[in-house]
């Protein structure tokens, strides 16, 4: 992770509000008026502070008929968070590892795929990222496996193949559940 990458990811979250609102979406997706009148903000400086949190990629959005639905990005929001442990306690130059290397040559700021990687190795470190959002012993019907992986990519079915594929996931009658990393593909 770039410096610069890190301190605008701590100065989005240097607001009380911001992490009031990444504790209300860690309980589920809400719209801008439910997260206005639960802290008693106007919709527009709601706005404002989503602008900046999707800016530093710990959020997302998704549009259902006319209700804009805010999400946690917990996956982006884990690995930033890590970042500043490595930088304080490694030090800046042991700070990007090679799987650092790789997410911020296929992924852009704000947690979007840009394509799926050609080598191996590299599509094993893209999906590994992708899957730590799942959890552990939850079962997800196929419709809720294709709006996670929306957030990264649109190309839900070749993922989805991927994942169970590369043992990620195990898939029974439409139902996904998340393997114990034991079981994931390695290099």
């Amino acid at each position: 992770m770039q410096l610069d990458r890190l301190v605008q990811f701590h100065k989005a979250l240097g607001d009380p509000t911001r992490i009031r609102i990444l504790a209300m979406l860690s309980k589920g997706p809400l719209h801008g008026q439910a997260i206005a009148e639960k802290l008693g903000l106007s919709a527009p400086t709601i706005t404002h502070h989503m602008a900046k949190l999707r800016q530093a990629g710990v959020i997302y959005d998704r549009r259902e008929k006319n209700t804009i639905y805010f999400y946690l990005h917990a996956a982006n929001l884990k690995r930033d968070a890590e970042a500043i442990l490595n930088v304080v306690f490694k030090g800046e130059a042991e700070m990007e590892t090679e799987q650092d290397k790789v997410l911020q040559t296929f992924f852009t700021a704000d947690g979007k795929l840009k394509q799926i990687p050609v080598q191996r190795k590299k599509k094993l470190m893209v999906f590994e990222h992708m899957v730590k959002g799942l959890e552990m012993g939850r079962k997800y019907p196929e419709k809720e496996i294709n709006d996670y992986i929306k957030q990264f990519h649109d190309d839900c079915a070749t993922i989805r193949r991927e994942f169970i594929m590369n043992h990620y996931m195990y898939r029974e009658n439409g139902i996904y559940e998340l393997n114990p990393p034991e079981m994931w593909a390695k290099s």
